[in-house]
């Protein structure tokens, strides 16, 4: 009997006797997804491998996390490269709308994603969590409910070269592989729409620098995106300035981030790239994201938001869901899940999230529609009522009811907003 099929018959040894099952689980992506759920399957001692195709990858994103996930995830103040305590929101008449959180302590984290990612993922390896440096090319479906599942790997060698062909035998698999999941085909979760980011990272002169030192910035316009906004976000040393749109709307983003670039050309001007990225992002769930024992979180799951684009807190969150609810399903890691188990992580993420999920596509669609409703949309902004309810809700990932003048208040104000656009609109 040769090494791998010694390996494929473990999962069938570990049920014999009266010895307990020990889980084992596969988490293929260690972005802040798959390294959340790595983290709470080891720290429950379930037997976790983790696998990242590139560790020092860098993912293009504006890297904008709210407060909550700081503490939630216990991140240390070193990842974060700037505190945003203020906001501008500019419009497509280059009205700017000045927002700032006014409560002492509360701030909007700025962070690289080589940074946190790195982080997050040692962290999960060294509370157990097997690291592997491979890509995963293909998922073997088992034929029966016990069987296991099969990942078909390359493991690399130093400076991420392609080394041995390998492969694991699993009980469940999470798929945390992002937009392109090869989890997600292989278990046939099905397509979905998809919106292009471009960023360009951009090192200012230190005088320019000092402007966003705690501000950061939001342009919406058709020159700047036709369905999404633009963004100037600062970092340690540098600030990302990237825009978005759908993906039938791909062609043009090239335009777009140009036409960004030339709204803020002053606040910019002597700075140099220093790096250009692009990268798909999803715009809504996946049609199927738990098929059998294989559940996919994050970016593969489609948990980005409409509006504001958020991805990383969420991705992260559905992650750490999941993986939950696997720890509570399987006793432990004492028993292998059912997809019904595995499912009951969607029904508890649907229930706490998907309300807000439906507001911000509704947002999008009715605010991003036309430069006239984006007007109104930068001119809403600038009430206070609206400012404090939407940096709460953010902040602290909960929907903090107003009370019910402030409500009415704020509904008279969008009301108004939107008819003056209206009447602006060709």
């Amino acid at each position: 009997m040769d090494e791998n099929s010694v390996i494929r018959f473990i999962p069938y040894l570990r049920t014999l006797g009266d010895r307990p099952l020990t889980l084992r689980v596969a988490v293929v992506g260690s972005g802040p997804a798959g390294s959340s759920a790595a983290e709470t399957l080891a720290k429950a001692g379930i037997e976790t491998y983790l696998f990242e195709r590139k560790l020092d990858n860098a993912k293009p994103c504006g890297g904008a996390i709210p407060l909550c996930m700081v503490s939630e995830f216990d991140l240390p103040p070193e990842i974060i490269d700037r505190k945003v305590t203020q906001m501008e929101m500019i419009s497509p008449s280059n009205r700017a709308v000045e927002i700032k959180i006014r409560n002492d302590g509360e701030y909007i984290g700025m962070c690289r994603r080589e940074v946190l990612d790195g982080f997050m993922r040692d962290r999960a390896a060294r509370l157990g969590a097997k690291l592997i440096n491979g890509t995963v090319h293909k998922l073997d479906i088992p034929t029966s409910d016990k069987a296991p599942y099969t990942l078909h790997y390359t493991e690399h060698a130093e400076g991420n070269t392609p080394g041995n062909f390998k492969s694991l035998d699993v009980d469940v698999v999470i798929g945390a592989d992002g937009a392109n999941s090869r989890i997600a085909r292989a278990i046939d979760a099905g397509d979905y729409n998809y919106a292009i980011a471009f960023q360009e990272r951009i090192r200012l002169p230190e005088d320019k620098m000092a402007r966003y030192e705690n501000m950061a910035e939001m342009y919406v316009g058709d020159d700047v995106s036709t369905d999404f906004y633009g963004w100037v976000f600062p970092k340690y040393d540098h600030v990302a300035v990237g825009t978005g749109t759908m993906k039938v709307n791909q062609a043009d983003i090239k335009k777009l981030q140009a036409g960004l670039r030339a709204r803020v050309a002053d606040k910019i001007e002597g700075g140099q790239i220093i790096k250009i990225e692009a990268h798909p992002i999803p715009e809504h769930p996946r049609p199927r994201r738990v098929v059998g024992r294989v559940a996919l979180v994050g970016d593969a799951a489609g948990t980005v938001t409409k509006s504001s684009g958020e991805g990383i807190y969420f991705a992260a969150k559905s992650a750490r869901m999941c993986a939950e609810t696997i720890v509570e399903m399987s006793e432990q890691g004492q028993r292998i899940p059912t997809e019904a188990d595995l499912k009951m992580y969607l029904k508890r993420w649907d229930k706490q999230y998907g309300m807000t999920y439906l507001v911000l596509d509704l947002l999008q669609r009715v605010f991003y529609r036309s430069d006239a409703t984006r007007e109104a949309f930068v001119e809403m902004c600038s009430d206070l009522d609206v400012q404090k309810l939407t940096f709460d809700s953010y902040l602290y990932k909960t929907v903090v009811p107003a009370n019910p003048l402030t409500q009415l208040k704020i509904t008279a104000k969008t009301l108004g907003s939107l008819l003056r656009g209206s009447a602006l609109a060709p």
